[in-house]
């Protein structure tokens, strides 16, 4: 379990009470410490012998839990302006009468900017490393990403309507590969193609993605599945299930992200299965939608790699990993009826191997392995609510509330600190947060007066 040379000195050792490093599934490690060297994972050694091992800081965390980092495989991070301007109302309303309209009015680099400075506040100190995300302005999110320090996968959104970034889908494409040639060779930020859905984006566009996937070896991202009444209303329109149109026309893959996936016939399944397509599950935006549920423990079972997201902070609204995980854990036992599924220890793995491996990533990271990316947290379990510390992933999956975070590295990098975070300023971040909701409150207060509304 160690690659460290003993001839070199390691940059950090950091000395957990408890390491859960993944993989092996279920495995808790006591009194071991992980050693980082060069932004990598060196090895994981028992602390005796860790302590006599030379390195510019040891780290001792003697209440913490050392983790991979957490990975929020979907999300739209500049949206977490928009939390709570439209809760408790159905998809289609949501984004219809609330959300669409507001964004046509809002939407803009400053926009994108001061949301996402707030989602990667969130992100951050929620546990999470790494990040997917689909909205427009998506330079700016990876310029405010690079900031923060977090990894990231960036899915530029390519939609078949006029928006403040693109004027139709061939913009949205040709912005979108630009940003890509950009940032093809950096560190921390990948850069993939997330078309909205099957009902937003013609065929024709369809089509072309699955060219541009298959010419680059990009990741895809697309909203699918998400309600009921979406697949039946493409059955009615169109004659097929979305899923079987991603099928034809070469879409599914073990690049495809597919997102929501609550109405799923066995026959969906299986098309999953044979493309080694994933899904993003998110759950407590599902719920608040009343969208609908993913049948979790029958993907599972059918190999079907899930990966967990919280979708966008309007309709969730935190952007809090430990909280998804308790949530799809519960869920899943709920659907299927069966108290056995989605335990704790899937329910882990698919908040971190199993979004590294939606996002083409298991080998980098999603685990706590030595030649891996040292994207760690550790969570403090000397909290009332986390004792007695019967049994660590349990109380990881179903005890916490998101309090617990005391530090986090992205490739070794420190980004939280004794619960500070070091690479971000809340309260300038904050300040300009709060200026928003004023401009949303006097806009629709002058269409209720109109009785027009934009579409």
């Amino acid at each position: 379990m160690n690659s460290l040379n003993p001839s070199s000195a390691a940059d950090l050792i950091i000395h957990p009470r408890w390491v859960v490093p993944v993989s092996p599934s279920g495995q808790v490690l006591t009194h071991h410490s992980v050693i980082v060297t060069d932004g990598r994972i060196a090895g994981i050694v028992p602390t005796d012998e860790a302590q006599d091992i030379q390195a510019t800081e040891h780290l001792s965390l003697p209440s913490q839990v050392l983790l991979p980092g957490l990975i929020n495989a979907h999300g739209h991070s500049p949206m977490t302006l928009l939390r709570g301007v439209a809760d408790d109302a159905p998809l289609m309303t949501w984004l219809q009468d609330h959300i669409w309209p507001l964004e046509a009015e809002f939407v803009s680099e400053a926009f994108v900017r001061d949301g996402t400075d707030l989602a990667l506040l969130d992100l951050m100190m929620g546990g999470t490393t790494t990040f997917s995300d689909m909205y427009f302005f998506p330079d700016v999110t990876a310029q405010r990403t690079d900031i923060a320090g977090l990894r990231a996968q960036l899915v530029f959104p390519v939609i078949d309507v006029a928006t403040a970034w693109a004027s139709n889908s061939e913009t949205c494409l040709e912005k979108g590969l630009a940003l890509r040639d950009e940032y093809r060779d950096h560190a921390l930020i990948q850069v993939g193609i997330g078309a909205h859905s099957t009902y937003s984006v013609t065929a024709t566009t369809l089509q072309k993605i699955a060219t541009l996937i298959n010419e680059l070896d990009a990741p895809l991202q697309i909203h699918l599945h998400e309600t009921q009444s979406e697949v039946a209303t493409a059955l009615e329109t169109h004659g097929e299930r979305p899923i079987s149109l991603l099928n034809r026309l070469g879409l599914l893959g073990p690049r495809t992200q597919c997102v929501h996936m609550t109405a799923l016939s066995d026959d969906d399944i299986e098309l999953l299965t044979n493309s080694n397509s994933h899904v993003i599950h998110c759950p407590r935006s599902n719920m608040k939608l009343a969208s609908g549920i993913s049948p979790v423990d029958r993907l599972i079972k059918a190999g079907v790699n899930v990966a967990l997201g919280t979708d966008g902070a309007a309709s969730n609204n935190r952007l809090n990993m430990l909280a998804e995980m308790q949530m799809a854990a519960l869920l899943a036992k709920l659907e299927s009826m069966e108290a056995t599924a989605l335990p704790a220890t899937a329910a882990l793995e698919a908040a971190t191997l199993g979004g590294a491996r939606a996002l083409g990533l298991e080998g980098t990271i999603g685990s706590i392995e030595p030649g891996k990316a040292a994207d760690l947290i550790a969570l403090d379990l000397s909290q009332s609510h986390t004792q007695p510390l019967n049994n660590v992933i349990s109380h990881i999956v179903y005890a916490t509330n998101g309090t617990e975070l005391t530090h986090s590295w992205v490739a070794g990098q420190a980004l939280v600190r004794d619960g500070q975070p070091l690479t971000l300023a809340p309260d300038d971040i904050v300040e300009r947060a709060a200026r928003w909701p004023e401009k949303f409150k006097a806009y629709q207060a002058s269409i209720d007066l109109t009785g027009n509304h934009l579409s």
